[in-house]
């Protein structure tokens, strides 16, 4: 007798999931409405370790370790994915397709372990959810949304744009961060070479004038035995550098700890409102997204709150999720977490009200990101003068305590 899995609802609302063993699958939903519980899907229950121990089968298995597929090929993948299926291709000569025309071995792999699971008659979300690392759950949930509506292309077609809207975003304040942190670096490395290299030069000059006895103007002693610390006591450096990162790491694993991080990320000057409005964007996007794709708003919060990227957003759509669940709407309890703006609050309320809650999500999303794109450009501009003049006072007090000195020494030839 087959087995069958089923998700049905109960008489006082709640979602029950289960297998059963009936003759058909017929008889499997009136046995379940007998037991007063509304099917909502039914399907052939598959043993999962006899798809994956088939698709493994045959010829020699060298494991090198998971293959996965990087964010830009996955995005390459699903839009090309959504041109077969729209096209009339079957999904398992969709995926064959696209794995015989891969050249990265991990893509390659990933498609071919995923059309095997598929081919032992598990569904396309099943054999996608043997690859964690390759599909996350906001992944996983829209194919299984595409797969209950009938539109698996519409809706692979939709994730890529999702996927290419959120590299565009990434990409924006990437960008935004790395200019700074070059200059910083080329500056640091400047200011080393000048302690190390120059600074003892100018020690040895005014020893050999003025004796061992002369003080020293006050910035000149602290550059000196900077200088001195460099040289001969360098992997202090080293070892307090190591131990910042240590302690990062320790911190951020400690649930309060990230949280405490990504608040200050959140708020910092300059970097901070490109974060906040980019967490704000990826929020909005991430959740019209998954609601016009037909997956359940309480699911859609969920998968928000794990792929926000940021603990203080998460915390704030956690409010949201316990909020709704009880029956709310989602615009007063997002104004209740003080984390996004009235603007968002009053589309969300708009959206809400005339029943087009995904495309007002949208409208955010677009206006937000175009607000990234000013704000990077405008960061761009501001940090350049920022870092020439910060490079030149250091260089500057480094000159001004090396000559200092010079008064005296010319003061005594004179003399």
């Amino acid at each position: 007798m087959p087995q069958y899995q089923y998700t049905a609802m109960d008489g006082n609302g709640k979602e029950r999931k289960g297998k059963i063993n009936a003759v058909s699958e017929e008889a499997a939903a009136a046995e379940l409405r007998g037991k007063n519980l509304y099917v909502t899907s039914i399907r052939v229950a598959v043993d999962m370790k006899k798809v994956r121990a088939k698709a493994k089968g045959g010829g020699l298995n060298i494991n090198l370790g998971p293959m996965v597929i990087g964010r830009k090929d996955l995005t390459i993948v699903t839009r090309q994915l959504a041109i077969l299926l729209s096209a009339g291709l079957p999904l398992i000569r969709s995926l064959r397709t696209l794995e015989k025309q891969a050249k990265n071995p991990a893509v390659r792999g990933v498609l071919g372990k995923t059309s095997d699971i598929v081919e032992g008659g598990a569904t396309f979300a099943e054999a996608l959810s043997q690859s964690p690392k390759s599909f996350d759950k906001l992944y996983l949930n829209m194919v299984r949304a595409g797969e209950a509506s009938g539109a698996m292309e519409v809706i692979l077609d939709r994730l890529a744009g999702f996927m290419e809207k959120a590299a565009r975003i990434a990409g924006k304040v990437k960008s935004a961060l790395i200019y700074p942190i070059v200059i910083l670096s080329i500056s640091l490395l400047a200011v080393v070479g000048l302690m190390v290299f120059i600074v003892p030069n100018f020690r040895k000059i005014f020893k050999d004038l003025l004796g061992e006895k002369e003080k020293l103007p006050g910035i000149t002693e602290f550059l000196i035995s900077v200088s001195d610390t460099l040289i001969h006591n360098w992997y202090f450096y080293i070892i307090g550098i190591v131990a910042v990162i240590i302690l990062y790491k320790v911190i951020v694993m400690i649930p309060a700890g990230k949280w405490g991080v990504d608040w200050c990320k959140y708020n910092m000057p300059l970097f901070g409102p490109i974060i906040a409005k980019t967490a704000i964007s990826r929020f909005s996007r991430t959740l019209g997204t998954l609601m016009s794709s037909g997956v359940p708003v309480l699911n859609a919060l969920a998968i928000v709150k794990e792929t926000s990227g940021n603990d203080v957003v998460a915390s704030a759509v956690q409010e949201v999720y316990g909020a709704v669940k009880e029956g709310e709407g989602i615009a007063v309890p997002l104004s209740r977490t003080k984390i996004f703006p009235e603007m968002v609050i009053s589309m969300v309320e708009v959206g809400e009200e005339t029943g087009k809650l995904p495309e007002m999500l949208d409208k955010i999303a677009d206006t937000y990101e175009e607000e990234v794109d000013n704000s990077v450009s405008a960061l761009t501009s501001l940090i350049e003068p920022l870092m020439i003049v910060g490079l030149a006072g250091i260089v500057g007090t480094i000159v001004i305590a090396l000559f200092l000195p010079l008064t005296k020494i010319i003061e005594k030839m004179s003399g």
